[in-house]
Formats: structure tokens, sequence, C-alpha cells
């Protein structure tokens, strides 16, 4: 499936672009890469850029699917606009990584639509009210994907 999701017009702030929230996010990669978080749901997703081809880190949350594969959810707080990184995966859906505690896994991105994009939505929002604020004050369809490791890679990361 394709990563078509288009931009809408209202929402929320877009996260990320203060000085502080840079810095915090940049301490949260660091922490999450060494000693993982308490509860198991947020992990680094590690992306190649779109337009500069360099590695970029960042916190997301994270939603353990069956089989080993993974759920991550673009939400950006509700912003208008998806976030950068939905544009990398868009770009290079094969080359990405999620980093946990010290482990590394390689993976696929494959973004989810129609009824089974609302299926794991519906089990993301049991787990994440939150995501039902994001949901109604941006008009955009927020983009859920699936991550799958890459052939012989372990299983991702479930809650400990």
């Amino acid at each position: 499936m394709s990563f078509d999701t288009r931009n809408g017009t209202r929402g929320a702030r877009q996260p990320g672009h203060s000085r502080l929230e840079r810095w915090g996010n940049a301490r949260m990669v660091e922490r999450l890469g060494r000693r993982g978080d308490r509860r198991g749901r947020t992990v680094v997703l590690v992306t190649i850029g779109k337009k500069t081809g360099l590695e970029r880190r960042t916190p997301v949350g994270w939603f353990p699917g069956e089989d080993g594969t993974g759920f991550i959810v673009a939400s950006a707080s509700g912003a208008p606009r998806n976030p950068s990184w939905y544009y990398n995966i868009a770009a290079h859906p094969d080359r990405l990584a999620v980093e946990r505690a010290g482990e590394r896994t390689d993976v696929i991105a494959e973004q989810l639509h129609g009824a089974e994009r609302d299926a794991v939505w519906q089990r993301i929002m049991a787990v994440e009210r939150g995501f039902a604020r994001h949901e109604r004050i941006t008009d955009r369809v927020i983009p859920v994907i699936r991550l799958t490791p890459r052939g012989g890679e372990p299983r991702l990361p479930v809650d400990d």
C-alpha cells in the first residue's frame, strides 16, 4: 500500500518546532535507545531523511501487533500536517529501524488503509485514548503504519 495521506487544513500546533521540544526529544531518544521506557510504549524510530539522506531518530508511540509486528501512528498531536518522519518513511519504507533498550531491529513499513486501518486504529485508541482528541481536532486521516521485521530479524519489542 502507498503512503498517500494528504495534509489537512486545521488542527493543533505542529510539535517539535521549539528549541525546548527538540532538546527534550533528543534526550528521550538517548534514554530510550539505552534503557527503553518503563511502560514499553515508546521506541526510537530510525529513518533516512527524504531530502538529506541522513539518519533521523525520533521517539514514537509503539503498539505491539501480532506475529512480531508493531504499529506507529503519525498523529503529530492532531496537527494539520503529517510529521516529517512520515515523509521519510514514505521515501524509504525499507530502510527503517526501531530501537529500544540497546536493541535495534530493521523493519519494513506499510501504511494501513480502509477496514484494516480502522480495526487497528480502534485497538490503539483502546490503549491510548489521547489519539481520539488528535482525531477530533484535525481534518486529515491520521496514518497508521505497520512495521514488520525484515527477514531473519528478531521480533519487535513487546510490552515488558
